[in-house]
């Protein structure tokens, strides 16, 4: 059941306005003209990916697991298809001290059963050494594969922050698509979450009615301290971090550099 207020003044300052519901269908309908027409824009570029050169690579560089070396082949766990997620690190910093963007892209892949379920794997590689990459993985929980990457050139190593795609056929590897920045937000499905609700991510950068609260800088949520206050200072961990058992308050991210 909707309400309409009497006086439409009445609505709180600098909100679009408050009408009944038929008006409201009409204007989602609307928007959803141009959501379906963003949609197939979308397919069109999930097309022209598909069509793009391919790399080949030597599959049979090692990388570093728990298991020790092993060739990066073995990433495909005997699938045809690979999705790697490239995480960057710092290193000799403690668990809070690692990169907030990243653990947020790790945090919302889970599992890959969907993805294995299509006969694609799913894997992280770092530049971290193992040892320490080993612990921040067991103190997250993570139950995806890891892999460090230390020393290997691209496309298995080199820079990280990517998502990054690979065919197998046989024992020959391609490498297929690979994007950064904004380009790995489809792993983080709060994201698209968050762009459906009144005040969006609550960054500045966003357009907004006016009177609408501005937000912050980017990415401004991502950390937090003990008592859930949003913060990049010292005493701050990667959101997820105060699930993990054992996970205290600090002093200090122990890392030299951006805040990213």
């Amino acid at each position: 059941m909707t309400t309409t207020p009497r006086n439409p003044a009445t609505a709180p300052p600098g909100r679009p306005p408050v009408v009944d519901l038929a008006t409201w269908q009409a204007a989602r309908n609307e928007l959803l003209v141009h959501e379906k027409a963003h949609t197939h824009e979308g397919d069109a570029l999930a097309a022209a990916r598909r069509r793009l050169p391919m790399v080949e690579f030597d599959g049979s560089v090692e990388v570093v697991g728990p298991d020790g070396p092993v060739p990066f082949l073995d990433l495909f766990q005997g699938r045809d298809e690979l999705v790697v997620y490239k995480h960057m690190w710092y290193d000799g910093a403690p668990h809070q001290g690692q990169c907030e963007g990243c653990t947020d892209a790790a945090w919302h892949v889970p599992d890959a059963v969907y993805l294995n379920a299509r006969g694609v794997s799913f894997a992280v590689v770092t530049t971290g050494h193992w040892d320490e990459v080993a612990s921040f993985v067991a103190f997250m929980g993570y139950t995806q594969p890891w892999y460090s990457v230390r020393g290997v050139e691209e496309p298995v190593g080199g820079e990280m922050g990517y998502l990054t795609c690979f065919l197998r056929d046989g024992d020959r590897a391609f490498l297929t698509y690979s994007t950064t920045g904004r380009g790995i937000e489809p792993a983080n499905g709060s994201f698209g979450l968050l762009d459906m609700t009144p005040y969006g991510r609550g960054e500045a950068w966003e357009d907004k009615p006016e009177g609408w609260p501005q937000g912050g800088d980017a990415c401004w949520y991502w950390r937090t301290d003990a008592d859930g206050n949003a913060t990049w200072g010292p005493t701050s961990r990667p959101v997820p971090q105060w699930t993990r058992p054992g996970a205290t308050p600090v002093e200090s991210l122990g890392r030299h550099g951006d805040h990213s």
